[in-house]
């Protein structure tokens, strides 16, 4: 599968004589780009493999992954069903456009308070769901895990070795964990953290064995789906500038972080960057919703 890596011109990488590419994962799919298609690929096959009819996952009103997870389990012939974060949503999830899409695909919803959503990899939680729903495959939150991880290590081909640094957004961190696994030696990868917080690093260490890794955990603009007036005119200029459309929840914010990193002369100058877009863009509408709501400038699509 061949991604295009697209190179970005912009002033201040001229200035600090620093290239920068984006690896355009969001358009490997439609409806499931991105690193979703990497992290459900292994886990579909596995699926089929111990013969269940029904995919289990987790995640919130905005989650790219319950909505790539619906599609794809409609692709490939599952029932699915998402656990979803916030009681709140029960009765008005039709006009949440990422669950309303999720539903459109076939997905069932199990919305719980957020007390309860914090139980999501207790093992007893877990039984009272396959209890519930026989025969069925359960997904983590984001979609990680070991099968998650081996297909994210796909997403760096031999050519990306021309590279010295490697970026992404961290999430769950199953999608950093994929590339450092897959990073050559002289290769650093640095993941820009989206959620508020400093516990991500013992997590992807659960998957990873090499050191040559480290997470920025200051760009994350408040916190997971949080966004600023500041974040989302830095997403319409870039879109302006390079014709690359970010999302607001992760890859806005690793963009935002690489630059204001290359301002501070963090990289040495001749760094060779190939930043990877994870997709996302699906939040957007929903995301313009709530901002809207709030009298905030919108998101240009």
């Amino acid at each position: 599968m061949k991604v295009l890596n697209q190179p970005v011109q912009l002033p201040i990488l001229s200035e600090k004589r620093i290239s920068l590419h984006i690896k355009r994962e969001d358009q490997i799919h439609p409806f499931v780009s991105g690193n979703k298609f990497r992290k459900l690929k292994y886990n579909i096959i596995e699926a089929k493999r111990v013969k269940a009819t029904k995919l289990i996952t987790f995640g919130g009103a905005f989650s790219n992954h319950i909505a790539a997870t619906a599609y794809a389990g409609k692709e490939n012939g599952f029932k699915t069903i998402g656990v979803i974060r916030g009681e709140e949503l029960k009765g008005k999830w039709q006009i949440n456009p990422t669950l309303a899409f999720a539903n459109k695909q076939g997905m069932e919803f199990m919305f719980v308070s957020r007390e309860v959503y914090k139980q999501k990899q207790l093992p007893q939680f877990i039984a009272s769901l396959t209890n519930e729903f026989n025969n069925s495959y359960v997904l983590p939150e984001g979609g990680t895990n070991d099968l998650a991880v081996k297909g994210c290590e796909e997403i760096l081909t031999p050519e990306d070795s021309e590279f010295n640094v490697i970026c992404c957004a961290v999430g769950t961190g199953g999608t950093i964990a994929g590339i450092i696994n897959s990073a050559n030696e002289n290769q650093s990868v640095i993941g820009f953290s989206a959620l508020k917080g400093g516990f991500l690093s013992q997590d992807i260490c659960k998957f990873v064995h090499s050191k040559n890794w480290k997470i920025q955990d200051i760009y994350h603009f408040g916190g997971y789906a949080k966004v600023t007036s500041e974040l989302i005119h830095f997403i319409n200029k870039i879109k302006e500038q390079t014709n690359v459309q970010l999302d607001p929840i992760y890859t806005g914010k690793m963009i935002y972080g690489i630059l204001d990193l290359v301002r501070r002369d963090y990289f040495m100058p001749g760094t060779k960057i190939v930043a990877v877009h994870t997709g996302g863009l699906q939040g957007i509408e929903g995301m313009n919703d709530l901002l809207k709501k709030r009298k905030l400038p919108l998101i240009n699509e």
